[in-house]
């Protein structure tokens, strides 16, 4: 008897590990047509983009920016980690000095 309950309890377990599993593959399948839709939506509705300009755009971005990381993560990873540190700390402290500069001139242009 104890083993017939047990036997439905792990059909029930498995029953509810694939209907979670089909739930997860709906929402992977539903966020990435989201994502498409974004992709063609920001690839069509620049009108100022000449037509080679929007092609290179749906068919080669996403794998170039993927390819571009990657080629920094290699990088990256093959150099001393003090270097990596460094330059980090350096793109940190320009860009802050930059944006602070900017705001500067906008505040002077403002008032």
């Amino acid at each position: 008897m104890k083993r017939d309950a047990n036997r439905e309890k792990g059909r029930h377990d498995h029953k509810l590990v694939d209907e979670n599993m089909i739930v997860l593959k709906m929402r992977i399948q539903e966020i990435k047509r989201k994502e498409e839709e974004l992709n063609q939506a920001v690839c069509t509705s620049k009108s100022s983009w000449m037509e080679w300009e929007k092609q290179w755009c749906k068919n080669n971005y996403e794998s170039d920016v993927y390819e571009a990381v990657g080629f920094l993560q290699i990088l990256l990873m093959n150099t001393r980690p003090s270097l990596v540190l460094g330059l980090l700390a350096l793109l940190m402290f320009t860009t802050s000095t930059s944006v602070a500069l900017v705001l500067r001139s906008f505040l002077g242009i403002a008032m």
